[in-house]
């Protein structure tokens, strides 16, 4: 069996097939988190669903016998995408593992878990356990082992994120749809057939091998053909799904995209005109405008730390119906917390359709700020170079520094973020300013600090 510490990470399992994840470990895993959850004295039952890598059916088809072999009845849902999971394990309420390696290469595969609910399973959270479980080898069942069933949820995962936004009476609307060859393709011809939509399809052929591009919309070379065919066909906007559709992005009418900050802001509004004075959670990466807007709306924004265990948990402390963040992960109290894209462009569609002016305009007002994207280096020692950014402002007046996650510098206009990679000898820096020449004054002066 492949070395654990490399492919159990902070929030999943991930690696290279078969050289770090095969069959074996897919079946220890999956006899592991029925122990770890108390699935045979609880649900009775786990859930297990797969994208459409090659290697991902047989490795979930092992997890369910390592599963059964321990006493509990495995329900197979095939085909879905991650947040179809996550709609199995909520409904269902039962604990889950979906097999993904979201938006990696081709030769990769991973499984990411879930407890009843969907709750989520991290390092933290159960993850650390089932390591240990599988390091030491889970022991063995002495009863009746559980049944294998089939079940199909698609069309109850669609009708029920439907029933979660108000789509009666949107003006018809031409979106391109880029699936990436992953389970976008699956998704998005059941969850938008009824809607007065025109869906330009692209590459919704499932292909784990992603001939076209990776499927990866948060690197931009990866929007490029979605951006081109908005303009060519003259679309209202353009969605690009990841591998395991969780995340989605959007692209308005000029081929443009819509930072996932505003989508964050646009799905706030209309989740507070539901629940006056509700929370909203923000990770620290997020454009300012997002707590400002949330404010202006009656609502209270909550900021985190990045990631989403630590969006999960403040949700649940608050009571939040929402949280964002920048890298197109989008929570929902009433999705169990869990994260949905498709739910969040399904509530850019309903904004954009419920009146007249292009997404463009509606973008323009809440994208308040200019934003560098998340720039990496590499570095021989994160805490040095970090060292040296904070001796560089810590007696600069006006300066604000906080520490809540990596280092957070604000001055008047601008604030920046200094990250250090867990898996990569990498610092990540984002910065965000009121104007574009003082955001890239910040940039360059603190990539300067950093790369010496």
């Amino acid at each position: 069996m492949s070395d654990l510490d490399r492919v159990f990470k902070a929030y999943d399992v991930r690696g290279l097939v078969p050289e770090e994840i095969d069959e074996e470990l897919a079946r220890a895993v999956g006899a592991a988190l029925v122990i770890v959850t108390g699935a045979r004295t609880g649900a009775g039952a786990v859930v297990v669903g797969h994208d459409m890598r090659p290697s991902s059916p047989g490795l979930a088809a092992a997890f369910a016998e390592g599963a059964a072999a321990q006493g509990v009845d495995v329900v197979e849902i095939g085909l879905a995408s991650t947040d179809e999971l996550y709609y199995a394990s909520g409904s269902l309420d039962l604990p889950g593992a979906m097999f993904t390696a979201s938006h990696n290469p081709a030769q990769y595969n991973g499984i990411k878990l879930c407890k009843a609910g969907a709750s989520p399973v991290g390092m933290e959270t159960g993850l650390a356990d089932i390591r240990e479980l599988v390091a030491t080898g889970v022991p063995p069942y002495a009863g009746k082992p559980g049944l294998r069933t089939q079940r199909d949820v698609l069309e109850d995962y669609a009708a029920y994120l439907l029933g979660l936004v108000d789509l009666t009476g949107i003006r018809e609307l031409k979106v391109v749809v880029d699936a990436g060859n992953g389970m976008g393709g699956h998704t998005v011809p059941t969850v938008l057939a009824d809607l007065p939509l025109t869906v330009v399809p692209m590459y919704f052929e499932l292909d784990g091998t992603f001939p076209n591009h990776e499927a990866n919309p948060l690197d931009p070379k990866n929007l490029v053909d979605l951006q081109a065919k908005v303009t060519e066909v003259g679309a209202d906007l353009g969605l690009a799904f990841d591998g395991d559709a969780d995340r989605c992005f959007v692209v308005d009418e000029r081929g443009e995209p819509v930072s996932p900050s505003a989508v964050t802001a646009i799905v706030a509004v209309r989740e507070l005109a539901k629940d006056p004075g509700a929370t909203i959670i923000h990770n620290l990466i997020t454009s300012r405008a997002v707590p400002e807007i949330v404010r202006e709306h009656g609502g209270v924004p909550v900021r985190t730390r990045v990631g989403h265990s630590y969006i999960k948990s403040e949700m649940a402390r608050t009571g939040a119906i929402f949280g964002g963040e920048h890298s197109a992960h989008y929570y929902f109290r009433d999705f169990w917390r869990a994260d949905t894209g498709m739910l969040a462009a399904l509530h850019v569609l309903a904004t954009l359709g419920s009146q007249e002016r292009p997404l463009s305009e509606l973008a323009a007002e809440v994208e308040r700020y200019v934003a560098s994207g998340e720039i990496n280096s590499e570095v021989d020692d994160q805490a040095v170079s970090s060292r040296t950014v904070r001796d560089a402002y810590a007696t600069r007046p006006g300066v604000g520094i906080d520490d809540l996650d990596g280092m957070t510098v604000s001055g008047p206009d601008w604030w920046f973020n200094l990250r250090g990679s867990n898996t990569e000898p990498l610092i990540r820096l984002n910065v965000e300013a009121a104007d574009r020449q003082t955001m890239a004054a910040v940039r360059d002066e603190v990539l300067g600090l950093v790369r010496g």
